[in-house]
């Protein structure tokens, strides 16, 4: 069995939306990360990629997203020993401003450009390779 995680790349103005993980998180607790989260058991249903990304990104910063298009799909295995198959897709900005909004899970947002992320020493590599491939899509 899996856990499933969707995460967004959002851009504006030429800088990615990234979080600062609560350091209460399990998995990459006090990193930055894309915005994202657990898919739940929903029985029978459609789109629930998607519609899992939109009420996490809602959930956690407080914005709503559209136009989701895939960027790239990978499986890690977290230090409690959970599987997690990770998809990221590229989001739009529709509508508010971004900010800590669930203290649970973010302790706050920050904007970087592609150049900032891919030389900051403290990412990991998926989040540059994440952001990598997002970039190339766009």
């Amino acid at each position: 069995m899996f856990v499933v995680n969707v995460e967004g790349a959002i851009r504006q103005n030429d800088k990615w939306l990234l979080i600062l993980r609560s350091e209460k998180e399990e998995h990459a607790g006090g990193s930055l990360s894309l915005v994202g989260g657990k898919c739940e058991v929903e029985g029978n249903s459609s789109d629930i990629l998607e519609r899992t990304l939109q009420r996490e990104i809602f959930e956690e910063v407080g914005i709503e997203v559209t136009g989701l298009r895939y960027v790239n799909s990978s499986s890690f295995v977290t230090d409690s020993g959970l599987n997690v198959i990770d998809i990221v897709f590229i989001c739009h900005h529709k509508s508010g401003e971004p900010y800590a909004k669930s203290m649970e899970e973010v302790d706050d947002v920050v904007w970087m450009t592609t150049p900032e992320i891919l030389s900051h020493n403290g990412l990991p590599t998926y989040l540059k390779e994440n952001i990598k491939l997002a970039d190339k899509l766009l």
